[in-house]
């Protein structure tokens, strides 16, 4: 049965959405969305902050939802203000809340968007997206975490990626909030000092990220992440060694 052309574009319609208004974002948003504008609005947000806790906290997570599921500019300052705002504890928890619900959005849009024309094509394809494809399916939740953990992998495309390559929902779900929880452990800490940040009349300094001892725990977590990966690869050699061993005993007896 041939699907109509208004059941496919409607099926399609959530990552149509996602698309243009990430392109209509990135073109008007850039310079709203900015530590300039925090500073702006400082004293606003604190005086908000201290008459409706909630009401702020509500607010935050919802814009902060939005630039992720639209892949809006101004993560990283939605992160610092998060500590900016909250302090550690309270801004890493809905730093990383906001984050992964955001995440989900777009997982759940590409999935639905492109299901099954997507998993058709993979399964066709050769060369390194059969690699990647095999790999995830593999060592799923191991793969998910490094995409988290590594710091050059684009948020975007590890959202985007996992749904389109096929893996569990769930699996998806909580490597996500776990993996994202050092670097928003990072970003909400130099919200922490913000305030003192701008009263010198400075930005934050966000290649504090690259700091050896900042980036040194972070590739060590992607290290761990990566062993068992490495220990299953390792292991069908180890047998292949094993039997040759044998087959060579056996032919010298």
């Amino acid at each position: 049965m041939t699907e109509t052309p208004k059941r496919g574009l409607a099926r399609h319609l959530p990552l149509i959405i996602v698309v243009v208004i990430a392109l209509i974002g990135a073109a008007t948003l850039k310079d709203h969305l900015s530590f300039d504008t925090l500073r702006d609005n400082r004293d606003v947000l604190m005086a908000f902050r201290d008459q409706n806790f909630l009401g702020l906290v509500a607010l935050f997570v919802g814009i902060y939802i939005l630039i992720v599921v639209f892949s809006l500019p101004g993560a990283a300052v939605a992160s610092v203000t998060g500590g900016f705002l909250f302090g550690l504890a309270t801004g890493v928890a809905l730093n990383v809340l906001a984050a992964t619900i955001g995440a989900c959005g777009i997982f759940l849009a590409a999935r639905l968007g492109l299901g099954e024309m997507l998993t058709s094509k993979l399964e066709a394809a050769e060369g390194r997206v059969q690699m990647l494809k095999n790999a995830l399916r593999q060592n799923e939740v191991e793969v998910l975490l490094l995409l988290r953990l590594v710091p050059a992998v684009p948020f975007f495309v590890a959202n985007l990626l996992p749904a389109l390559v096929g893996v569990r929902f769930g699996n998806f779900l909580w490597t996500t909030a776990l993996g994202i929880i050092p670097g928003a452990i990072v970003f909400t800490w130099i919200g922490v000092g913000v305030g003192e940040v701008f009263d010198r009349g400075e930005d934050p300094d966000l290649s504090l990220l690259w700091e050896p001892h900042v980036i040194g725990p972070l590739l060590g977590l992607c290290v761990l992440a990566a062993m068992p990966i490495i220990v299953k690869t390792l292991r069908p050699k180890k047998r292949e060694l094993s039997h040759e061993s044998d087959l060579s005993k056996s032919d010298q007896m």
